[in-house]
């Protein structure tokens, strides 16, 4: 496993691990691929609809009031905040390299550089601002060319709401340790993230006055493609996001690798199990017994999720009917998976399962429910 890239390098080449390049995490690398790839599948959607009519140019009219002001305050405010943290990071490189998110939500910093790079930038973006010539006409703006700050809404609301649900989880953990739990860069709920940043997507498109339907219906593969390259990252980094303990032999059909029965997850990022025998890491814990390696089973169901939504995506012609099928399929995977993953039990009215279970059902409840009133209400015809 990689907990980071030093690991990664020391698989490949033998470096030294836990060297600077610690300080790129795994998980967060392809958390970071996840949003890459999920906004490359969305454009092509949405460039599709496009291309077919079914999304139009919006036409933008400028603004009288100058919103100049709020570009550079906020491009300051990240300035300072780098500013001020960055001597910090240089003085407490070993914590950074092993919790980089502690580090930067950490109090610790340079006031006085932190408004120094503040002033310093802001005045050079104001300075810039003052040549450039903005529009007066009104003009079009295509749905693509919004897909940046469609997937910044995303990235931001995704992550607090993966780390509020994982918050949900662990409750015991938090009110032990609030600030450690919810600024830790580990814990994160795919369906919290989706659930909050589904919410606040949909009210900036339609903000922007884009059809919510057509959007919706454009993100859902581009969703499983996020969580399946996010899931990648569970798995390389050893999260701690893998099932219950499979220690039963082998079966004679199973044709597979070894590790696709049963992973110990070496060097894994949660520092889960015992430890190595003669590893001096950092990470040096790996599981025994083995368990079942879930992501793994996760991944793959959601490529077949993605094949699905795929190929309907060219034959139904009802606007969110594609939307609803993307929330019934995640909800079965979803449930089946959680029979062998590790996670806290609830009873609610007999019924004894995971938070993500309980989610799932509901996810079936709204996908069903979704597609029959579409389907009553449009009379659709399949192409």
């Amino acid at each position: 496993m990689y907990p980071d890239f030093s690991y990664f390098f020391y698989d490949i080449f033998g470096t030294q691990p836990d060297n600077w390049t610690a300080i790129f995490k795994t998980f967060g690398f392809f958390l970071f691929c996840a949003f890459i790839a999920s906004g490359y599948v969305l454009k092509l959607e949405l460039q599709r609809k496009e291309r077919l009519g079914i999304l139009k140019p919006l036409l933008i009219t400028p603004s009288k009031s100058d919103s100049r002001w709020k570009e550079i305050l906020f491009n300051a405010i990240i300035a300072f905040f780098l500013g001020y943290k960055i001597p910090f990071i240089r003085q407490n490189f070993s914590s950074f390299k092993e919790d980089p998110a502690a580090v930067l939500f950490s109090s610790g910093g340079n006031i006085l550089l932190g408004i120094l790079v503040g002033a310093i930038i802001g005045g050079l973006l104001y300075w810039q601002s003052l040549k450039e010539q903005r529009p007066t006409e009104p003009y079009q703006v295509r749905p693509y060319q919004k897909l940046g700050d469609i997937l910044t809404v995303a990235a931001i609301s995704g992550v607090f709401g993966a780390k509020l649900f994982s918050v949900f989880e662990n409750l015991p953990a938090f009110f032990k340790d609030p600030a450690g739990v919810f600024f830790s860069g580990s814990g994160l709920n795919v369906l919290g993230g989706f659930i909050v940043a589904a919410i606040a997507v949909m009210l900036y498109v339609r903000k922007l006055g884009f059809p919510i339907s057509h959007i919706a219906d454009a993100a859902s593969p581009a969703i499983i493609t996020g969580y399946a390259v996010g899931r990648m990252g569970c798995h390389f980094s050893g999260d701690g996001d893998w099932g219950k303990v499979n220690d039963n032999p082998i079966p004679d059909w199973f044709f597979l690798p070894d590790w696709v029965w049963s992973y110990s997850y070496p060097n894994n990022v949660s520092k889960q199990g015992i430890k190595m025998p003669d590893c001096e890491f950092v990470y040096c814990w790996e599981l025994n017994p083995g368990v079942w390696p879930t992501p793994i089973y996760e991944i793959t169901m959601l490529a077949i999720v993605f094949a699905i939504l795929w190929y309907l995506r060219t034959r139904i012609n009802i606007p969110g009917f594609l939307f609803f099928v993307y929330f019934l399929l995640y909800g079965i995977l979803r449930f089946l998976i959680e029979f062998v993953r590790v996670n806290d039990k609830y009873e609610v009215l007999g019924m004894n399962y995971s938070q993500a279970q309980y989610i799932s059902i509901l996810f079936w409840f709204i996908g069903i429910g979704g597609m029959v009133y579409l389907w009553k209400k449009s009379k659709p015809s399949l192409a």
